[in-house]
């Protein structure tokens, strides 16, 4: 299979994978990592197709196929989950529950059902209830013949160590900026120029941050973000022209991709912040973090959510004697 069939610009991720399935002594566990937006969903699932696909036959359908199996965040009720059976936008509960765990490990109990090899991917494993964790690493630590896992991660320092120990770590890497330039010329054509480039300097990296850049129009909010981190926002001004800039009643797409926008402003700042701010950049980021786990789940007030976005921020500009 070609990797640019699923996903683009991570030959040396795609490249170790294949090189590892062709191996007699491939690792049982994988944790594929790298920042959000990179790909790694589908980077798993044409990994899992190419792990199980029969010599010489194609890629197989990842959500058919009998020994490719995806935890993922569940609809949150009944009526979310009439919602997903109608192909409608719909709600996830917060955690992949450690009812989801056993479950699968039940089912691992027989052999595959196609050949000798089967998926386990779980999306995302920074996101497991503890039980579920518990539970995974009990059969990470004696896997089944044949099983292989897939874990994903956009943070896998909230991992247990013990879960990471079990795992061969595959980073995607970030994307530069040509690639950038042609993922958003191939997934939004009517992108000009001046967009593009302000997506790319904004995504450091990230197709899927790039993407939402663009679709949801957040230059201004991106300016606004990087003028609070720089200066704080003593009067609120500046949040109050965020919230404007965010609308009366943002879509959910919309309020995530502003929250994934304020950590990569974040992220971006850190390197060169001086050291004192170092912390408080680090802070607000792991809050942006948990608001964002939050978002697929919680019916946030739009007002608050972005005052609250734009407070962290603050929280995270340099201090007032080291602006000039």
């Amino acid at each position: 299979m070609n990797a640019s069939t699923a996903f683009i610009g991570q030959d040396a991720a795609w490249a170790e994978w294949c090189a590892a399935v062709g191996s007699e002594r491939m690792h049982h566990a994988w944790l594929l990592a790298g920042a959000k937006g990179l790909g790694k969903r589908a980077f798993a699932r044409a990994a899992a197709a190419e792990l199980v696909r029969a010599t010489g036959a194609p890629a197989p359908d990842v959500l058919s196929h009998p020994d490719i199996h995806i935890l993922d965040a569940q609809p949150a009720n009944d009526d979310e989950a009439k919602k997903k059976a109608e192909g409608r936008p719909y709600q996830t509960k917060r955690n992949i529950s450690v009812d989801q765990i056993r479950g699968i490990i039940r089912r691992l109990a027989t052999k595959p059902t196609l050949g000798d090899r089967r998926a386990i991917i779980v999306d995302p494993a920074d996101h497991l209830e503890k039980g579920a964790v518990n539970a995974l690493l009990k059969v990470l630590e004696e896997p089944p013949a044949g099983t292989y896992f897939l874990l994903i991660a956009d943070q896998p320092g909230r991992l247990l160590p013990t879960v990471r120990s079990r795992c061969r770590i595959l980073r995607l890497a970030p994307l530069d900026a040509e690639t950038l330039d042609a993922v958003i010329r191939r997934d939004i054509p009517a992108a000009d120029v001046a967009t593009r480039t302000a997506a790319i300097a904004a995504a450091h990296g990230a197709p899927g941050i790039a993407l939402d850049f663009v679709e949801h129009d957040l230059r201004a909010m991106h300016d606004l973000m990087q003028r609070i981190l720089a200066q704080g926002d003593a009067q609120f001004y500046l949040r109050g022209a965020l919230a404007d800039a965010i609308g009366a009643r943002p879509s959910r797409d919309r309020q995530t991709a502003v929250l994934e926008l304020a950590r990569a402003v974040l992220v971006h700042a850190l390197p060169t912040a001086p050291r004192d701010q170092q912390g408080r950049i680090i802070d607000a980021h792991g809050k942006l973090a948990e608001l964002s786990g939050q978002a697929a789940t919680f019916n946030f007030d739009a007002g608050l959510l972005i005052m609250e976005i734009g407070g962290l921020l603050a929280s995270a500009a340099a201090p007032r004697e080291t602006r000039r």
